[in-house]
């Protein structure tokens, strides 16, 4: 039962309102990010409510960990779990700083470490079969091959193959320059079989599909202006795995994860590989060790007289 008078409950609505409005306008949030934080916040207002919680400067710190103690009950993920306490922990931070409350109770309640779940990787011939599929005698399969080229040769991320350039390639050098997480900018190497693609794409399709805007985006969406969406893309990879008959769990960030295991795989070193990836901690980039032990155990056992 929900104990809150409908003041209270439009106030406390009110402040996650100004929450939202500040991630965007600050933190500069995308558009789903904003929408799971508003359901996780709803989440806690309305067991807030239950306990008959309705003045945020009562809120104590029991509060919070009883709203933790609910989610774990109803068999949520730890991952899940985390990503709820992390939101809450930012309202409260924001309701402080903001000067709407005297204290923050989420202050000292650390949300739990979660061990990293091992990435879905392709194999080498999962790589080529998908990458085979669009027909590149039409212009929309050239510009499909071209982006998972590009994606699998140098590990970006889907957002930051969405985000280039048309001025980002360097055909010469064979590099594109990467807007990553953060306004971090790298220099990110193609090689040779994305940078062909890249080359027939620009000069046969791209023109076309500008539409006469005069977009900057190597990659224009639908209408030619803008850049093509990430949902877009995945709609893309997921027609493709499908018509492939892959069993492996694709996303986009998939050739990101295939990239990094495959360059390990071949002997690179992790710090190398860290680099390409543009993470700023090598041990985000240590999970990708472990996909590759297990590379080396079924070598080991497909080749080792005992294995």
């Amino acid at each position: 039962m929900d104990f809150l008078r409908p003041k209270q409950r439009e106030f406390l609505q009110n402040l996650i309102d100004s929450y939202i409005d500040y991630l965007l306008v600050e933190k500069g949030l995308s558009d789903n990010t904003l929408a799971a934080y508003r359901t996780d916040l709803g989440s806690y207002i309305k067991h807030l409510g239950k306990k008959g919680v309705g003045d945020p400067e009562s809120i104590q710190s029991s509060h919070v960990l009883g709203f933790i103690a609910h989610l774990r009950k109803r068999d949520l993920s730890p991952r899940t779990v985390r990503r709820m306490l992390v939101v809450v922990r930012g309202f409260h931070r924001y309701l402080f700083f903001s000067g709407e409350v005297d204290t923050n109770p989420a202050q000292n309640i650390e949300p739990r470490q979660v061990p990293k779940t091992l990435p879905d990787v392709m194999n080498k011939k999962e790589i080529l079969a998908l990458l085979e599929q669009p027909d590149t005698s039409d212009p929309f399969g050239v510009r499909d091959r071209t982006m998972m080229e590009v994606m699998y040769a140098s590990g970006l991320r889907v957002s930051e193959m969405l985000g280039l350039r048309d001025g980002d390639i360097n055909f010469e050098a064979g590099f594109c320059k990467v807007s990553g997480k953060g306004a971090k900018e790298r220099l990110a190497p193609l090689g040779v079989e994305a940078l062909e693609w890249l080359e027939r794409y620009r000069k046969e399709v791209r023109p076309g599909l500008l539409r006469n805007h005069m977009s900057p985006y190597l990659f224009p969406g639908r209408g030619g202006k803008n850049a093509m969406t990430r949902q877009a893309f995945w709609q893309k990879i997921k027609k493709y795995a499908l018509t492939a008959g892959l069993n492996v769990k694709i996303t986009p960030h998939t050739f990101r994860h295939s990239f990094a295991t495959h360059m390990l795989e071949g002997g690179a070193d992790l710090r190398s590989v860290q680099i390409l990836l543009g993470h700023s901690s090598i041990t985000t980039t240590q999970i990708y060790t472990h996909v590759s032990r297990e590379y080396l155990k079924e070598v080991h056992r497909r080749f080792h007289p005992r294995g």
